[in-house]
């Protein structure tokens, strides 16, 4: 099964322009969800904030990126982005997880959520975020 890995930028706030800066400097189609859409706002001044987001062109080009909520630590110089791994075989990133954890610190265990079937994301020995997740259909 297909895995492919993108980088995923980490902001404050900016996330939806500096996902339609690099739409119109690489092409390719945006989407965003925010934090409104996903049912899941913590402080309104975030509503509107992106909770996930990318921008895909047939070139090739990806990049996914998000809001980070003010809830959670968050420093441009320490954490900008994180690696994600998707794939649609739940057997398969389920093996990748258990290996890429040894010596790891777990975010979040890799587990259903509301937009995957799985989902998790750990810091791994080397100090790399990683995101693992198995792809679901977009109902948006």
């Amino acid at each position: 099964m297909p895995v492919t890995t993108t980088t995923h930028l980490n902001f404050r706030g900016d996330a939806r322009q500096a996902l339609d800066f690099y739409q119109s400097v690489f092409g390719g189609h945006t989407v965003a969800v925010t934090y409104k859409d996903a049912g899941t706002t913590q402080h309104e001044n975030e509503a509107d904030w992106v909770m996930w987001g990318e921008v895909a062109g047939d070139n090739g080009f990806h990049v996914m990126a998000y809001d980070v909520p003010s809830h959670l630590p968050w420093n441009q110089g320490e954490n900008p982005f994180f690696v994600s791994v998707r794939g649609d075989d739940a057997d398969e990133i389920s093996a990748l997880w258990q290996t890429l954890s040894e010596g790891s610190t777990v975010v979040r265990p890799l587990e259903a959520a509301q937009w995957a079937p799985l989902y998790g994301m750990l810091t791994d020995r080397f100090g790399v975020t990683w995101v693992l997740d198995v792809t679901a259909p977009y109902n948006g």
